[in-house]
């Protein structure tokens, strides 16, 4: 390869987790010590020392579970935030918490200016129709209505103009590529389309959260890649904040801005994509990550060390968001050091060495 050709530096992925989270904003969502407790008294379990019980020994001994355990999570305007774990973790649990579709034992809500945890019922619902739209994996459609009234559907319980939610839903279904169905029935369409119909409804409010409960679960590998990258490019497009459920690492990998990952009701580990992969908080997050391949998640932003004077003068660059993988063939390429670039400016560089550490996880 031509130093020339190796010297430009390679336009950056489209989108690099958080960058467009603004984090000197105040958070869209907070929620401080959350508990869910079911069973019989399950507040006099807090502040005992039985809220410190193993799952299996606190039901035993008191019939109790602990679904959600002092859970503390901020999000930010615009971040996609994942909450992942297998299944038992509490992750629907806090999911419906945050909206008080279950009552919390315990623990403060606030979502925009709503205190959730205070909220009435009226002012629940108003908090459910306008700030926040779920997306399940059972689609829910109305099989007896077209794609465009139930897109509006949410809407005609809001006592939207016929006229005006019409209007509203065609232009959401123009989004999500599904203006040439507009006029057919659920089951005359695939699992994805009618997935992409859910999706659609739930943005026809214009909410300021989505929150979505494992959507794509029950669709097929392909359809639900084709659905992971439609909600990469609705993020991108709109700019939502966005909550998302799974069990699926890769998934939740791919998607999140940050990752929250629970285990008997906790949040073992928050961080980003790379932190969990490249630093687990536990032998737990390490088995979990175990099987990544690192290369497709860490950059070299992660891996990259200061220039020394002199050091970052030639060579090839590459933006520093780059991944590892896509870094390793101008690496091989090329007897230099690699420059990161950041808005045009070096702020490190990268080796083969480091490269090397990096996949065998040298230094975790």
């Amino acid at each position: 390869m031509a130093f020339a050709e190796t010297a430009t530096v390679l336009p950056p992925p489209p989108v690099w987790p958080g960058e467009r989270v603004d984090r000197t904003l105040r958070p869209l969502l907070e929620a401080d010590g959350v508990w869910k407790i079911f069973g019989p008294r399950a507040d006099r379990i807090l502040g005992s020392p039985d809220a410190e019980l193993p799952r299996a020994e606190l039901r035993r001994k008191t019939g109790c579970t602990i679904a959600v355990r002092d859970v503390s999570i901020k999000v930010w305007p615009g971040e996609v935030f994942v909450v992942m774990g297998l299944s038992g973790s509490g992750k629907s649990t806090l999911a419906r918490t945050l909206i008080r579709l279950i009552e919390p034992t315990a623990g403060r809500i606030r979502i925009g200016e709503c205190d959730v945890t205070a909220a009435r019922p009226s002012e629940l619902r108003r908090l459910r129709r306008g700030t926040v739209s779920m997306v399940f994996q059972h689609f829910g459609l109305l099989a007896h209505r077209r794609v465009i009234e139930n897109v509006a559907f949410g809407l005609e319980v809001q006592g939207v103009p016929k006229e005006e939610r019409l209007a509203r839903a065609r232009a959401v279904l123009e989004l999500v590529g599904l203006d040439e169905v507009e006029n057919s029935f659920p089951d005359q369409l695939s699992g994805g389309m009618q997935q992409r119909v859910g999706v659609a409804r739930a943005f026809a409010g214009d909410p300021a959260v989505m929150l979505y409960d494992e959507p794509f679960s029950a669709l097929d590998p392909l359809i639900r890649r084709d659905m992971q990258d439609e909600i990469c490019r609705l993020q991108i497009e709109t700019e939502k904040t966005m909550i998302f459920i799974t069990h699926d690492l890769s998934e939740a990998l791919r998607l999140g801005d940050r990752i929250a990952l629970m285990r008997d009701g906790a949040i073992v580990q928050l961080g980003t994509p790379e932190e969990l992969v490249a630093t687990p908080a536990d032998e737990y997050v390490a088995n979990f990550v175990r099987d990544i391949p690192r290369t497709h998640v860490l950059t070299l932003r992660f891996i990259m060390r200061p220039a020394r004077d002199g050091e970052a003068q030639d060579g090839p660059a590459l933006d520093v968001r780059t991944t590892v993988r896509d870094a390793i063939p101008v690496l091989a390429a090329s007897d230099c050091l690699v420059r990161a670039v950041e808005d045009g400016r070096v702020v490190g560089v990268v080796d083969r060495a480091m490269v090397l550490e990096a996949i065998a996880g040298v230094g975790d």
